[in-house]
C-alpha cells in the first residue's frame, strides 16, 4: 500500500493500452493529461492504474475513488448478451477485463465511481444494462455524437433530469458537452436511473442510487467545457474524502 502523506483523496484512473508504434516501439499505456489535471483541480491526487487484474485488490486497498476513463474502443457485446458484433465495434479485451474487475470491486466496497464515455458504457453494462452498438444504425436523425469539431469544444447540449444526483451536482437542467462516442446506453434496468439525454434521445448519463456515489457520463468532463464539468469531478473527489 502507498504511504499516505496527506489527506487529499487518492483517485485511481484507468489507462488505455496501446500497441507498438508512434510513442514507442514497445507496448505502452496512455492517459490524457487533462484527466489528471481535472482531478488535481478538484482537490484529489491522481494515480494511473496499470491494467493488471491480479492487482485489483491492492489498488482498491490504496485508492479512495475510481475514474474509469474513455478510449477509442468498445465494450465486448457478449458482455451484455448480444449474439452479433457490429462491424464498427473495436475491442481491447485485456483492458476491459481489468476495468470490469476493478469497477465491480469498487462497487462491492461502495467506493465512489465515475465512468466517463467508454467508462460510462462499461458501468452501464456492469449494472445490468445493454448498449447500442452503433448509434447511427439505431437512432433516427441522430446527432453527430462523434463530433466533427475539436474535442475541447462543445458538440451539443443535453438535458439533465431534475431530482437526480447529476442535477444536484451541476445545478442546471442544461449542459453543453463534447461528444466522442458511437455507442450509448440502450435501456434503464432496475437500479439504474437515467439522468441526462441528448436532443435525439440518446442517453447521456446514468447513476445508481443504491451506491454512495455511482455516476456515468457519456461526455468528457475532464475538458471542463461546461461550468458543470468541474463540479462533477469535485463531487467525485469530495465523495472519496468520506472513505
Amino acid at each position: 500500500m502507498l504511504r499516505r502523506m496527506n489527506t487529499r483523496p487518492l483517485i485511481g484512473l484507468t489507462m488505455d493500452a496501446e500497441e507498438p508504434g508512434e510513442y514507442s516501439k514497445f507496448p505502452w499505456y496512455a492517459l490524457r493529461r487533462n484527466y489528471c489535471g481535472s482531478v488535481v483541480n478538484a482537490g484529489g491526487v491522481p494515480l494511473a492504474l496499470a491494467n493488471e487484474t491480479a492487482l485489483v485488490d491492492d489498488y482498491l486497498d490504496t485508492i479512495d475513488g475510481l475514474i474509469v476513463t474513455g478510449g477509442a474502443f468498445d465494450v465486448d457485446p457478449a458482455l451484455f448478451g448480444a449474439s452479433e458484433v457490429h462491424e464498427k465495434v473495436d475491442l481491447k479485451p485485456d483492458r476491459t477485463e481489468f476495468e470490469m474487475a476493478i469497477t465491480k470491486g469498487a462497487l462491492a466496497r461502495n467506493m465512489p465511481v465515475l465512468g466517463i464515455c467508454g467508462g460510462h458504457q462499461l458501468l452501464h453494462v456492469i449494472l445490468g444494462g445493454k448498449l447500442i452498438q452503433h448509434i447511427p444504425d439505431v437512432i433516427e436523425n441522430a446527432l453527430p455524437h462523434e463530433q466533427p469539431n475539436p474535442r475541447d469544444e462543445a458538440g451539443h447540449s443535453i438535458t439533465v433530469t431534475e431530482g437526480t444526483l447529476l442535477h444536484s451536482i451541476v445545478g442546471n437542467t442544461e449542459m453543453h458537452v463534447n461528444s466522442a462516442h458511437h455507442q450509448a446506453a440502450l435501456d434503464e434496468p432496475e437500479g439504474i436511473v437515467i439522468n441526462a439525454r441528448a436532443e435525439d434521445g440518446v442517453i447521456e448519463g446514468i447513476e445508481a442510487p443504491a451506491y454512495r456515489f455511482c455516476l456515468g457520463v457519456e461526455w468528457h468532463p475532464e475538458f471542463e467545457i461546461d461550468q458543470g464539468d468541474a463540479k462533477i469531478l469535485k463531487a467525485l473527489v469530495d465523495a472519496s474524502c468520506e472513505r
